[in-house]
């Protein structure tokens, strides 16, 4: 089994992140996506993060029904904050049948330096990226795999942005699956 691992905090989970998984099932060597999502990015600040059970209910509403996708909670139980390589090294070696690879904007990937142990995922993991406007994707790795990169539909749809529509009162409709903006206004999250 050929696994698309998309990390994130998902904070909230959009169609922008939807449409990313979709376009990987249907134009990348993946059998599934595992949308991973992550209780603490080491590199951003945790002060306007949605308690991660939240975070992964909400992509579990918005994947419902979908056979190929998962919302996956491996990084709560492990140390904080989240290393992608830890993940992996954990995942590898409860599933040791299955292939990993890894979806990321190009954003996340021009990052990828700053990674703890990021030769390690480098040299053992394809890397499936996507552009975000804004940032080129520059693939300086060493020797190593290149990137593979998707030509997916591009949204300027942030999580950032939609936070801000609610703090503002303002509609996320059609920003984020209806199920999702449901329980966000059901449970006045980001006001």
């Amino acid at each position: 089994m050929k696994i698309g691992l998309y990390f994130g905090s998902f904070n909230p989970v959009h169609h922008g992140h939807l449409i990313i998984a979709n376009y990987v099932l249907q134009h990348a060597d993946i059998n599934q996506v595992w949308f991973i999502v992550s209780p603490q990015n080491p590199l951003k600040a945790s002060a306007s993060l949605l308690n991660e059970y939240h975070r992964l209910y909400l992509v579990q509403s918005a994947i419902e029904g979908e056979k190929d996708l998962r919302a996956m909670d491996i990084e709560f139980k492990l140390p904080k904050p989240s290393y992608t390589v830890d993940t992996l090294t954990y995942l590898q070696e409860k599933y040791p049948s299955y292939k990993f690879s890894i979806v990321m904007g190009s954003d996340s990937f021009s990052n990828l330096p700053r990674w703890k142990n990021h030769e390690v995922i480098l040299k053992n993991y394809p890397i499936y990226v996507y552009k975000r406007v804004g940032d080129e994707i520059k693939a300086d790795t060493n020797g190593n795999a290149q990137p593979i990169i998707l030509n997916a539909p591009l949204l300027q749809i942030s999580a950032t942005y939609i936070r801000e529509n609610i703090k503002k009162g303002k509609s996320i409709r059609y920003l984020v699956p209806e199920k999702v903006k449901e329980e966000i206004e059901r449970n006045g999250y980001y006001k």
